[in-house]
C-alpha cells in the first residue's frame, strides 16, 4: 500500500534517523531487570513470563523495545515502515546477541505475516500516522492468536493535535474539529532531536476519535482489560509549558486489549457501521 500517507511516513522517519531523534536511538545498556521495567508488563496486566512468546513490534521500530523483549526471552518480529528504524532493530540484536525478525511495510498492510502468529502485538505510538484506524486493527485481529493481547498506546483522541503552543494565557485552546481522519500537523518537540541541525517536515497525523478506536477493536474481537490516560506530574510546571500542558490535557492513552473471540466483521457479508 505504498499511496501518498506511506512516502510521507517513509521519508519522514529516514530523516529522523538521521538526525538521530529520540525514538530512533538503540537502547544499548539493558539488562533483563532493566528491560522488564521499561517494557511496565506487571503494570499493564500482561504476563511477564516471555520465554518462546512471539512478540510483535508494530511500526516500533528503533532497537528499544525489540531489545527488551528479547532479553526476556521472547521470539520478537520487528514491523516498520522505515529501513532505518529496522538497521537499528538489527544493531540492537548484534549488541545483545539475541535474534530479532525485521519486515519492512505499512501496518496497514501485514500480509507479509501469517495469521494467529503472535501472542503479544505491541504498538507504540503510530496509529495516528494513518487516516482510518479500522484498517490497522482489522490486520491486527488476523495476526494475533486467540488470547492474546494487543498493547496499543495512541495520542489521546479530545487532545489530538494540540501542543503547549496553544497556551492563549488562560488555558489550552482547542482548533481542530473532533471528526475521524482530520489532518493535523504541528512542530515537533524541542526534545525529539536537535532542531538546530535538522529541518524535518512537520509531522502529518489523522485523529482517531474514541468511540472508532473502541468500537472498532471491539468489532474485531477484542476485549479492553487496561486504560491509562498518561499524564504529566510536575507541580509548579509554567503554564504554556510542554510539562504543564501534560498535566492539563493528558497527551496519551495506553490500552491492552485481549483477543477474546472472532471477528464479527469478517463473520457477516456486511459491515455495520462502527464509530466513523
Amino acid at each position: 500500500m505504498q499511496d501518498e500517507v506511506y512516502h510521507y511516513n517513509e521519508e519522514r522517519w529516514q530523516a529522523l534517523v538521521e538526525a538521530e531523534a529520540l525514538f530512533t536511538r538503540p537502547m544499548l545498556d539493558l539488562d533483563v531487570e532493566k528491560a522488564r521495567a521499561y517494557l511496565g508488563l506487571e503494570r499493564l496486566g500482561i504476563p511477564g513470563d516471555l520465554a518462546g512468546r512471539k512478540v510483535l513490534c508494530l511500526a516500533g521500530g528503533g532497537g528499544q523495545q525489540s531489545a527488551a523483549f528479547a532479553l526476556l526471552g521472547a521470539d520478537v518480529t520487528v514491523f516498520d515502515i522505515s529501513s532505518g528504524q529496522l538497521e537499528r532493530d538489527r544493531l540492537a540484536a548484534e549488541h545483545y546477541g539475541v535474534g530479532i525478525r525485521t519486515v519492512q511495510g505499512d501496518m496497514r498492510d501485514l500480509s507479509a505475516l501469517d495469521d494467529s502468529s503472535f501472542d503479544l502485538v505491541w504498538h507504540p505510538y503510530s496509529l495516528t500516522f494513518v487516516p482510518d484506524a479500522r484498517i490497522v486493527f482489522r490486520e491486527v485481529a488476523r495476526v494475533v492468536a486467540e488470547g492474546g493481547s494487543y498493547y496499543l498506546m495512541c495520542a489521546n483522541p479530545f487532545f489530538s493535535g494540540l501542543t503547549h503552543h496553544s497556551w492563549n494565557g488562560e488555558g489550552y485552546t482547542l482548533q481542530h474539529p473532533y471528526t475521524d481522519g482530520a489532518a493535523t500537523s504541528y512542530p515537533d518537540q524541542d526534545w525529539v532531536y536537535d532542531r538546530t541541525s535538522a529541518h524535518i517536515r512537520q509531522p502529518l497525523e489523522y485523529r482517531q476519535t474514541l468511540s472508532r478506536i473502541v468500537n472498532s477493536l471491539i468489532r474485531e474481537g477484542f476485549m479492553l482489560t487496561f486504560l491509562s490516560e498518561v499524564r504529566g506530574d510536575h507541580p509548579g510546571a509554567e503554564p504554556g509549558s510542554w510539562a504543564h500542558f501534560t498535566g492539563v490535557a493528558p497527551p496519551w492513552l495506553e490500552f491492552v486489549w485481549q483477543h477474546a473471540y472472532g471477528s464479527l466483521s469478517r463473520s457477516s457479508t456486511t459491515c455495520p457501521a462502527v464509530g466513523s
